[in-house]
């Protein structure tokens, strides 16, 4: 049976240990909001005002039309024409251009005709998933002006309404909506999904470093020789982390309400909770780390990767957990940050309350159990063991 107030006067003194070393104690509040920021702004997966240039061979009215599809798309960023694709070599290998947009010659002369008419579209395709999405944009662009010319040619031999036309080339019409993200803005997504990163690497490190710096100093000794039980220890230990990442997780969630615009639609009841055992259980981590380690070198790298390969491969963030391997589906759900990233994206943009992540919740609190007991069976007052 824990002694409360053991417990207290421990949490008391790694606070003070905590607020003593000013370095250390800005950096547990520093180090969150940078990293938030920083990737924020940096992990965007909007494809938007991709530099290009456009090669004319043919320079006629209707080539130039089909140029202003592109140059007018706010998804391009129209860098001028060039004489031949010669020229733009330099551009693309410099990367100052994503893509060359080259009309052949005669290319009036075949439409007029009635005859297909290739345009070419060279992308850089370094990174595939930009790549593949210019391509769709390329694509969309091109099949709008293809229909266009259509209903005109229609319209012009049958003597039909533009109504009538557009009814029988596409019989059957497409009505798209998007839940959740109308605007589709990634920042949403992604800026509130990395608040589960963070703070599941910021916590971790921060009690890792915290227990592993008594060893070193060697005022772990003191607690070796004293009646402290271990489970007081560790829970002394633990809950200074809990409130200061609790404070950062706060912080982070105003953030992106803030900074990234993002909206909350969800019960803010819940997400109090969840964030409370979310840094408790990535906090837990950190202590269980220390037992293993004796530097905290060693206690930061560790408790770094640990943390920060599960945040980013397999809590959902950057793909979808059904869309992982059988062997990554397990991995998943063996950490914390996949629940954690449900009851996020759930409380701020599908507008979710208890009724339906409760059960994120209580598996949560479960992560809480799991990663405190172990580190209490991992923690030893003999020296030698």
């Amino acid at each position: 049976m824990m002694n409360l107030h053991t417990v207290k006067t421990l949490a008391y003194k790694e606070w003070l240990e905590i607020w003593r070393d000013r370095v250390y104690f800005s950096m547990a509040f520093i180090f969150p909001v940078v990293m938030m920021l920083v990737l924020g702004f940096g992990l965007s997966f909007d494809v938007e005002k991709m530099p290009f240039v456009i090669v004319d061979y043919d320079n006629s009215d209707e080539s130039r039309e089909y140029s202003y599809k592109f140059t007018s798309s706010r998804y391009f960023d129209y860098k001028g024409h060039a004489r031949s694709t010669k020229e733009t070599e330099t551009l693309v290998a410099k990367a100052d251009i994503r893509f060359v947009l080259v009309i052949p010659p005669e290319f009036s002369q075949k439409i007029k005709r009635g005859q297909r008419a290739q345009i070419q579209a060279l992308i850089d395709g370094m990174f595939t998933y930009r790549a593949s999405m210019v391509s769709g944009y390329l694509a969309a662009i091109n099949g709008h002006y293809n229909a266009q010319l259509m209903r005109s040619w229609a319209m012009k031999n049958s003597g039909m309404t533009e109504h009538e036309v557009q009814a029988m080339l596409s019989p059957v019409s497409l009505e798209t909506r998007y839940l959740y993200n109308n605007e589709l803005k990634s920042i949403w997504s992604t800026g509130t999904g990395l608040i589960i990163l963070v703070m599941l690497v910021s916590p971790a490190m921060l009690a890792a470093l915290g227990v592993v710096r008594e060893k070193e100093t060697g005022s772990i000794f003191n607690i070796y020789a004293s009646t402290v039980s271990r489970a007081e220890f560790i829970t002394g230990k633990l809950l200074p982390y809990v409130l200061i990442s609790y404070i950062n997780i706060s912080i982070l969630c105003l953030l992106a309400l803030w900074i990234f615009e993002a909206p909350f639609k969800g019960e803010l009841s819940l997400l109090l909770v969840a964030n409370l055992f979310y840094v408790a259980s990535a906090a837990a981590i950190g202590i269980l780390v220390s037992t293993f380690v004796k530097s905290q070198a060693a206690a930061a790298l560790i408790s770094m990767l640990g943390t920060m390969i599960p945040g980013i491969m397999y809590s959902g963030l950057m793909m979808p957990v059904e869309s992982m391997s059988a062997e990554a589906v397990v991995e998943a759900h063996a950490f914390p940050a996949m629940y954690q990233l449900e009851i996020i994206w759930g409380a701020f943009l599908k507008g979710q309350g208890w009724s339906e992540l409760w059960f994120n919740i209580l598996i949560l609190f479960g992560f809480v159990l799991l990663f405190w007991s172990l580190a209490i069976l991992r923690f030893h007052k003999r020296v030698d063991e």
